[in-house]
C-alpha cells in the first residue's frame, strides 16, 4: 500500500472515529494537532474529562487488529503529547484520559469500531 493510500485509510478511520465519539456525546476540540514530538489524532471533551484519542485503522486483520499496533512506547508518547497539548493551550487539568479507537474497514459493509477508554 502506498503512502497516499495509507493516508487515505487513516483519514477515513479518523472520520469514523470522530463520528463515533460524537455519537458517544463527546465534543471534538482538536484534530491532527502536531508538535515536534509527534501528532495527536483527536482531542475531545467527555463531560469534564479531557480525552486524547489515538486512532488506528486497518483494512483487514492480516497484520493484527488495529489496536494491537499501540505499544507501551506509543502509549508513553501519547502521554507526553497530551502534556504538550495542555501546556500549549494553557490548561492545568488533572482529569484527563487517553483513549484508543480502532477502526476496521472491511471490503464490504460498515466499519467496525472498537473504543477502549483510559488506556494510559
Amino acid at each position: 500500500m502506498g503512502s497516499q493510500e495509507t493516508a487515505a485509510v487513516g483519514a477515513y478511520g479518523e472520520r469514523v472515529a470522530v463520528a463515533h465519539l460524537r455519537a458517544q456525546g463527546m465534543v471534538i476540540l482538536d484534530r491532527n494537532w502536531r508538535c515536534p514530538a509527534g501528532e495527536l489524532d483527536i482531542v475531545a471533551r467527555d463531560g469534564d474529562v479531557l480525552v486524547f484519542c489515538e486512532v488506528k485503522t486497518r483494512r483487514g486483520t492480516g497484520f493484527g487488529w488495529p489496536l494491537e499496533a499501540v505499544t507501551a512506547s506509543k502509549a508513553a508518547r501519547l502521554r507526553r503529547l497530551a502534556a504538550a497539548w495542555t501546556r500549549e493551550h494553557g490548561l492545568h487539568l488533572t482529569d484527563l484520559r487517553i483513549d484508543l479507537v480502532g477502526v476496521l474497514r472491511p471490503p464490504r459493509g460498515p466499519a467496525q469500531v472498537e473504543h477502549v477508554r483510559g488506556v494510559a
